[in-house]
């Protein structure tokens, strides 16, 4: 090889190594940029599981999953609604609990999930021994709708709405009543990333609601204008998405309230973080590590 032509290959290689090199991706400026699977939403109950597995899975209809056991007595049961998973959980004791009507608390108070047939639904009550519930009309719509309790006595609502698009049937609403609609706009929408959806006339709480959406997930807010006691432990929503330390990084930087900083649950491939809506709902996000993977760089 001539002088030259060993000159030319070395010159050659830094920018060879260079077009190798990624660029690092640049922060999110919202959760939702960074978000991998659809939105999942929990719950947490007290006494025996099996009345509740019954209720969602017999009468509502929902899938049941392969449950998770994570140790020291800790399950995970999993429906699913869409794409959705609702997952349920024992009840933990560093969190406030409030029962009684929706609009008597702030937090996760409400779900909503849709069916096409009002001859179906009561089916599913006739089959399991229970009275059908009395329906009521919603205003200029073709839906109608009743409240119920869960065996735990969590706020349900079932909504019969013929002749809609077969994605709406897929649907799951996480009703949260707050007591600042500002204060949680900016969170769903600007730090969660959530598409906002045109404030609503809410006909059966009597107020307004105003709802975010991805997917087929929605979350909905009520405020009722009252100080109100906080549950912070009966519900939450779950993200999954593709780098926890950044959404913890963007918290710090927004000054959101970080509940538990990123951390590794053994054994099962995931890193989390847990952070708090302005009224202490918890939104859970979690990082799931591919088989096989290096492990994830710590925060």
């Amino acid at each position: 090889m001539s002088r030259r032509l060993f000159l030319s290959f070395l010159l050659l290689i830094p920018a060879a190594v260079q077009g190798q090199v990624r660029t690092p991706a640049p922060p999110p400026a919202r959760t939702a940029e960074i978000m991998t699977q659809p939105m999942n939403v929990f719950r947490r109950f007290a006494g025996d599981a099996k009345p509740i597995y019954d209720f969602y899975g017999k009468l509502l209809g929902l899938k049941q999953l392969t449950t998770y056991n994570l140790g020291g007595g800790t399950s995970v049961a999993r429906f699913q609604i869409g794409p959705t998973q609702l997952k349920f959980s024992a009840v933990v004791p560093n969190r406030q609990y409030q029962k009684g009507s929706v609009p008597e608390a702030t937090g996760l108070r409400l779900l909503t999930f849709y069916f096409p047939s009002m001859d179906r639904v009561a089916q599913r009550f006739r089959d399991n021994g229970l009275p059908v519930p009395e329906f009521q009309p919603l205003p200029q719509s073709r839906r109608s709708s009743v409240l119920l309790k869960d065996p735990d006595g969590q706020w349900v609502e079932i909504v019969v709405t013929p002749g809609e698009p077969a994605g709406v049937y897929d649907q799951v609403e996480i009703g949260l009543v707050v007591s600042d609609i500002e204060a949680s706009r900016k969170f769903y929408g600007e730090f969660i990333g959530l598409d906002e959806l045109p404030p609503a006339e809410d006909h059966v709480f009597n107020t307004k609601k105003l709802s975010f959406r991805r997917g087929s997930a929605i979350v909905s807010l009520r405020s009722f204008g009252k100080p109100l006691p906080a549950d912070t432990g009966s519900g939450g929503i779950q993200y999954v998405v593709s780098d926890v330390v950044a959404v913890q990084n963007l918290a710090q930087l927004l000054r959101v309230k970080i509940d538990q900083p990123v951390n590794t649950l053994q054994g099962f491939g995931l890193r989390f973080v847990w952070l708090e809506d302005p009224d202490g709902i918890t939104n859970y996000f979690a990082e799931i590590s591919a088989p096989g993977a290096a492990p994830a760089r710590k925060p």
